[in-house]
């Protein structure tokens, strides 16, 4: 899956080991590692279906951040992205088709989204 981040700050972030550790504790440092290299070797979203299963938890967020999808990194942060690009309309009754559809994303943030 195809992986994009705008944001300059995040992005320095994930792809520098030292601006990763100045940002963020060491250990995060290496499951963020771990969750972007999840994404890049993905097809699709729908490699982390169902939702909420496995290390990743990956699953949609809803209310004001609906159309966003979370990811665990360590607790409690989380790495926040959306689909680039979306090709299906979000239709509830085929939502695993949609996420088969999501072949690139855009990372948005790493923060704890329950504070």
């Amino acid at each position: 899956m195809r992986v994009v981040t705008r944001d300059k700050r995040l992005k320095a972030a994930i792809e520098g080991e030292k601006d990763c550790r100045r940002k963020f504790s060491v250990d995060m440092c290496k499951k963020i590692a771990l969750r972007i290299a999840a994404l890049t070797a993905a097809i699709s979203l729908a490699d982390f279906w169902p939702p909420n299963s496995g290390p990743e938890r990956c699953h949609e967020l809803k209310g004001d951040r609906a159309g966003v999808f979370s990811m665990d990194v360590k607790q409690p942060h989380r790495l926040l992205f959306r689909p680039v690009d979306e090709p299906l309309p979000k239709d509830d009754t085929d939502e695993r088709a949609r996420w088969n559809g999501i072949k690139a994303v855009e990372l948005l943030t790493i923060e704890d989204t329950h504070g």
